[in-house]
């Protein structure tokens, strides 16, 4: 009997041709504005081509002041990116593949180097990688941020992409109003005493896109099912949280895992702290004495927490969520061969697939478990080259191949 990851699959007003979605991958491969280049459309053009049932491109700022640090970030925040915008959805519509454009603001956790203000967040701690105190967010900030979280949904929406995901996972700004370890707002945007949640700005950024942009424009969202700020969250507030977004009737829920803190819990693998000391801003440098220090400091306090990578690692979480939501979820993290994926899905743990690094390893991915009668394994190895090198302002490639 074939497996239902290859059948056709619904998500609102969306027909997927399968059941495997390429999860947000920063692409590097934007301006310094956030204007996609030649290389954003290749990329997204090769993914439709090889049958990727719906792409997620990787996020996109929607201000200035709520940008990243990697340089060749996207931005979906003025009107004049329409057009380039719209040359990659034209391109992917071809083969009849939905994409999805995330939205995301960084809130603590870029630099500002990167935004030229001091970057503002729902509290006044500063994150242990970007190390960086944030400004408290009050009314004024708070509603801009809402203001420009709609501005871009609707903006993505005049650029064609089929639907809109709203990133509050991984400790950027929606995760860190969630969280009471990064949520210390006395307002309604605080932590619910109820819940242990703080949801109202994600509410209320869900509440008016869809009314902007149409109930049946979809609004999908990205949550991490836990995390390394403190062990308070699952399953307690993770149920909260799912039965919230049920409640809500969000699209989709994709579930990964961690902050930017403890950012290789995110994907997990191997440490390039090579690349570290070469490409990334935070840690950088040419000095033998900085980089003994900033080693010994991994080591010693960071390193301690990562969890090393198992396949499908994210997975119990989707099938937690299952029991308490009708809405399609997402598991994304650690899926690498055909069997895992088949399992997963025939198994109803989960409702489909998200990938990142085995698309980046192998655009074609897809076609080959099209293909394959055995177990296809993925060619990628977690060496995770192609993350650490999102911080040199190139492209994210493979850089292991062969």
């Amino acid at each position: 009997m074939s497996s239902a990851v290859y059948d056709n699959y619904k998500i609102g007003n969306l027909v997927l041709k399968n059941r495997i979605v390429r999860s947000a991958t920063y692409e590097g491969a934007s301006d310094e504005n956030g204007y996609p280049g030649a290389g954003y459309l290749s990329l997204y053009k090769t993914l439709a081509q090889n049958n990727v049932g719906m792409i997620i491109t990787g996020f996109a700022f929607i201000s200035r002041k709520g940008r990243a640090m990697q340089k060749a970030q996207a931005g979906i925040d003025t009107q004049e990116k329409i057009d380039k915008f719209r040359k990659v959805t034209d391109e992917v519509h071809k083969y009849n593949v939905p994409i999805i454009m995330q939205l995301a603001h960084a809130g603590r956790q870029t630099l500002s180097s990167a935004t030229d203000t001091i970057p503002v967040s729902s509290c006044k701690k500063r994150s242990v990688y970007f190390r960086q105190t944030p400004a408290l967010a009050d009314n004024n900030d708070i509603e801009e941020i809402i203001v420009q979280f709609v501005n871009s949904a609707c903006l993505a929406k005049e650029s064609g992409f089929d639907g809109v995901q709203l990133h509050a996972a991984h400790g950027y700004l929606l995760h860190q109003f969630l969280l009471p370890e990064t949520n210390i707002l006395k307002n309604r945007y605080g932590i619910d005493a109820q819940s242990g949640l703080g949801t109202k700005l994600l509410e209320e950024v869900f509440d008016r896109i869809k009314e902007k942009c149409g109930d049946s424009f979809p609004v999908m969202i990205k949550i991490s099912g836990s995390h390394d700020l403190s062990r308070n969250f699952y399953p307690g507030r993770f149920d909260q949280l799912i039965m919230f977004l049920n409640e809500k009737n969000f699209d989709a829920i994709e579930i990964s895992y961690g902050t930017m803190d403890y950012a290789l819990n995110i994907f997990r693998g191997e440490l390039n702290l090579g690349l570290v000391f070469k490409h990334n801003p935070i840690f950088k440098t040419n000095s033998s004495i900085r980089k003994y220090f900033s080693e010994l400091y991994l080591k010693t306090f960071i390193s301690p927490k990562f969890i090393d990578f198992t396949p499908a690692y994210n997975l119990h979480f989707a099938e937690r969520a299952k029991r308490l939501t009708s809405v399609p979820v997402i598991s994304v993290g650690g899926f690498r061969s055909k069997n895992e994926i088949e399992h997963a899905i025939d198994n109803k743990l989960t409702d489909l697939i998200g990938l990142s690094r085995p698309l980046i390893c192998e655009p074609d991915f897809v076609n080959k478990l099209l293909r394959s009668s055995d177990s296809y394994v993925s060619k990628c190895r977690n060496c995770n080259k192609c993350v650490f090198m999102c911080d040199s302002g190139k492209p994210t490639v493979c850089y292991s191949k062969g």
